[in-house]
């Protein structure tokens, strides 16, 4: 379950402190700003707030309106919470809404407690008159420029808005409601157990040597894995990707030969390293990639196994079905990448 918060605001209105409280409460900081930052590295130019807006006009003119929140989506890991700060464009909001669980929080204050601000954090390039303050906050507002920074768009696409008038404290009380509220309309989309061991299944095929194809099995009870196998050569053998297998090397056809194959199945592997580490599979369910074979099915039924879950259906499974029927062994169908391929 990942959460994204984007930050839009006026100016000096008290971002990057919202940010530095989501920071210690586990979320990732992320900043559009960086993309114009390292834009103006580049070009020597000085990180003046009129040379930001300047550069990131030309960024949107460029590649596109929301060109930066694309960049900073490329960042992104689903295993963690972000908060990504400088949204400036309602664009930006746009593309960044596409993410699962993003909400945009609006923090704003009144103009004359921005100015003060504004003038204690003494930042070359800031105005020097409440005048000077407001002309540059009327002019980064809006634009009639579709790819210039647009504030008042972005702001009309926030989903929750923070006002920050007051003290340190209040503006934490009101993080901590503003949190409660996102909670709420999390959608968490965990993935049910089968597509969770499924997906575990196609991974663990990643590690198979065999040069015809990746398949690979896991066997699962109470809902823990409890074996995992890969279809390749055996153990303390040359890799059939090192050559270790005549018949896959050659790329014989499909289902022919197999008696020449050197190559151990995907479920022939998994029974076998539980039973070389003494843990009993009876009553536990396999998952495989590929629905087994003849000679896997027998092994399957010996083991004790009570369920076949396959992502894909074998060429020639007739008579393993058959059999699998026979014995009692209930087989079911879960395809994960919506392919139907052949052994």
């Amino acid at each position: 379950m990942q959460i994204i918060i984007g930050l839009t605001g006026t100016n000096c209105a008290g971002k990057g402190t919202v940010l530095e409280n989501l920071k210690k409460r586990g979320f990732y900081p992320l900043s559009l700003s960086d993309v114009i930052r390292r834009e103006l590295d580049l070009e020597g130019k000085e990180k003046t707030r009129e040379n930001m807006v300047a550069t990131g006009n030309e960024l949107r003119e460029k590649l596109g309106a929301g060109a930066c929140a694309v960049k900073v989506k490329e960042l992104l890991l689903n295993d963690r919470n972000y908060v990504v700060d400088s949204i400036r464009h309602p664009a930006e909001v746009d593309e960044l809404a596409k993410l699962m669980n993003f909400f945009l929080f609006h923090v704003d204050a009144k103009p004359e407690i921005r100015f003060e601000r504004m003038k204690n954090r003494e930042r070359k390039g800031d105005a020097e008159t409440y005048e000077r303050f407001l002309e540059m906050d009327k002019k980064e507002m809006e634009s009639d420029d579709p790819n210039a920074q647009n504030l008042k768009a972005t702001f009309s696409k926030a989903d929750l808005i923070i006002e920050n008038n007051g003290t340190l404290e209040e503006l934490y009380t009101g993080i901590n409601e503003i949190l409660k509220e996102v909670m709420k309309e999390i959608n968490p989309e965990r993935p049910g157990w089968d597509e969770y061991f499924m997906s575990i299944a196609k991974q663990v095929a990643t590690r198979s040597n065999c040069m015809k194809r990746q398949i690979a099995a896991i066997i699962v009870r109470d809902k823990r894995i409890i074996s995992t196998g890969y279809n390749g050569t055996p153990r303390g053998t040359t890799n059939c990707n090192e050559g270790g297998c005549p018949r896959c090397n050659s790329f014989a056809e499909s289902g022919k030969n197999l008696e020449e194959c050197y190559c151990s199945h995907a479920e022939e592997n998994s029974i076998v390293q539980a039973a070389y580490h003494g843990i009993s599979i009876n009553g536990g369910t396999i998952y495989t990639t590929f629905s087994p074979c003849l000679y896997c099915t027998r092994m399957i039924i010996n083991a004790g196994i009570k369920e076949v879950v396959y992502n894909a259906r074998y060429s020639i499974t007739e008579g393993a079905f058959r059999l699998l029927n026979e014995a009692g062994v209930k087989i079911r169908k879960f395809n994960v990448d919506g392919l139907e391929n052949k052994k």
